[in-house]
């Protein structure tokens, strides 16, 4: 069974219309995709959502609850659903760069001990890129990053938990782990960190996917008291996720992308410098 990608729908239509074309253009043809709707969507995120339904290469799904049931207890529904299989749960202002979902499964394929494998993000926390811990802006090149991204080393280095930008789940170590929280927590986001940090203590990794990239234009929101909540029932997590940012361990790796990057729009940047003068127009 292949990955299945998750996309819980959310109420800007505009960041979705950007995440589908994105997803549309950086994902291999007949990926298994499910768009699930808790009763978010509004007219035009439906309209947007049937064109693309109409046209994607992908093998895609929309379904739609009639009535919420509140998007923790609605992700968990998914994810049930899915029953074994490995699954990515992208977030739907999320900017896929081209090849995130190969490297991704390549990273669970080098290392069976990952459970979970985040991808960089402008706006991931302890997996942002360039600066750590900061809401950078959308890299204005996706092809030429994803490209660098892809000549890293293959190091997976652990994470203090998954941020939830976007995160491939693997599909034994969440069904060991159970499913969400949805008593506990009232954000996806805050259910997925709690359910990585419970992977962790059955023995998988949190690793970052240091040869993807997905884009984002600011961090998800918990819900109030969500913090508190995962503070309480993990009191490690919090001393562990200040060490990680003061102590930055992936300043190498940032490093070595961010030259990269700078090496693969270089010759794009240069042929806008060096563009030979146009021609003369001819006398009339």
């Amino acid at each position: 069974m292949g990955t299945i990608v998750l996309l819980p729908i959310g109420v800007d239509d505009t960041a979705l219309d950007q995440c589908l074309g994105a997803l549309e253009a950086g994902t291999a043809p007949n990926t298994a995709v499910w768009l699930a709707d808790d009763g978010q969507a509004g007219p035009r995120a439906q309209a947007v959502i049937e064109h693309w339904l109409a046209h994607t290469q992908l093998r895609a799904e929309y379904t739609r609850r009639a009535r919420s049931i509140g998007e923790v207890a609605h992700l968990d529904e998914m994810l049930q659903a899915c029953a074994g299989a490995d699954v990515v749960v992208l977030a739907p202002d999320a900017i896929p760069a081209p090849g995130w979902l190969q490297h991704l499964e390549a990273c669970f394929a080098h290392d069976p001990s990952i459970g979970s494998a985040t991808p960089w993000c402008n706006a991931g926390e302890t997996a942002a890129w360039p600066r750590l811990g900061e809401i950078n802006p959308v890299p204005e090149a996706l092809d030429a990053l994803a490209h660098a991204c892809a000549s890293l080393p293959p190091l997976h280095p652990e994470l203090p938990s998954a941020v939830t930008h976007a995160v491939l789940l693997r599909g034994n170590a969440r069904r060991k782990a159970g499913g969400l929280d949805a008593h506990s927590y009232g954000s996806w986001n805050a259910a997925l960190i709690d359910l990585s940090l419970r992977m962790a203590g059955l023995g998988w990794r949190n690793a970052l996917c240091e040869t993807a990239f997905v884009a984002r234009a600011d961090e998800g929101q918990a819900h109030d008291g969500d913090m508190d909540a995962l503070g309480t029932r993990w009191p490690g997590w919090r001393p562990r996720l200040a060490a990680f940012l003061m102590g930055d361990p992936l300043r190498q790796a940032r490093q070595a992308l961010q030259q990269g990057y700078q090496q693969a729009i270089m010759p794009r940047a240069q042929g806008d410098l060096f563009a030979p003068p146009a021609a003369p127009e001819s006398p009339a």
